[in-house]
C-alpha cells in the first residue's frame, strides 16, 4: 500500500470507551488531523502534524492537546533509523522504533501497513512510539499485525488488546472494533 493515493480527507467516529471524532487531512507524506473526544468523563482536543518519508517512516510529529488543565504540546523528531528526540532531548527509550501511534488517532494504524511488507498469515512486530492523548506522555508500545487478506489485519498490543482492523484501498482504517469507525 506504500504508493497508494490518499483521499483529501478522512473522518472517524470513536465508539466504545471514547466518545468523539477525528478528522484527517493528508497531503502527500504529511498527515494533519484533529481529534475531539471525551474519555471517562475527561474531555480533550488533540491536533497533530505527522511527516513521514518516502518509505513511510515517521520523521516528525507535532502534537498538542487541550484539556481542562490547559494546553500542552510536544515535538518528536526521528532520524528515520530509530533514533528519536522529544522536545529537543534524546529519547533513548524509543531507540529502534520508526512508527508513531497516537492514542487519539485511528489514522496512525495506517503507518506500519504502508511501510512494511506483511505477507498473508505472517505475524509482523510493529512496535511504535506511543503518545497518550490526555498528558502527551511518550512511551514504547509493543504491537503486532497479522494480515488476513488484502484489507484486514489481526492487531494486538501490550496488555492483551486485540482487534480485527479493516482498511480501505488507500490503507486507511475503516473499522477498528471498540475504538473507531470511518464515516467519511
Amino acid at each position: 500500500m506504500r504508493d497508494t493515493q490518499l483521499p483529501p480527507f478522512a473522518a472517524w467516529r470513536f465508539v466504545g470507551v471514547v466518545d468523539g471524532f477525528e478528522v484527517l487531512y493528508p497531503d502527500g507524506r504529511h498527515l494533519r488531523g484533529h481529534t475531539s473526544a471525551v474519555e471517562d468523563g475527561r474531555p480533550y482536543a488533540v491536533h497533530y502534524d505527522i511527516t513521514v518519508d518516502d518509505e513511510w517512516r515517521t520523521r516528525e510529529v507535532r502534537v498538542s492537546t487541550d484539556v481542562v488543565g490547559g494546553p500542552r504540546s510536544r515535538v518528536l523528531v526521528s532520524d528515520g533509523r530509530g533514533r528519536w528526540s522529544i522536545d529537543g532531548e534524546a529519547a533513548a527509550h524509543l531507540d529502534g522504533l520508526v512508527d508513531v501511534d497516537l492514542e487519539a488517532s485511528a489514522c496512525t494504524n495506517m503507518l506500519p501497513v504502508h511501510r512494511m511488507e506483511m505477507p498473508v498469515g505472517e505475524v509482523v512486530a510493529a512496535s511504535a512510539v506511543y503518545v497518550q492523548a490526555l498528558d502527551l506522555e511518550v512511551r514504547r508500545l509493543d504491537q503486532t499485525y497479522r494480515r488476513r487478506d488484502e484489507r484486514s489485519f489481526d492487531y494486538t498490543s501490550e496488555g492483551g488488546f486485540a482487534a480485527l482492523l479493516t482498511y480501505d484501498p488507500a490503507g486507511l482504517v475503516t473499522d477498528y472494533p471498540g475504538i473507531a469507525t470511518r464515516f467519511a
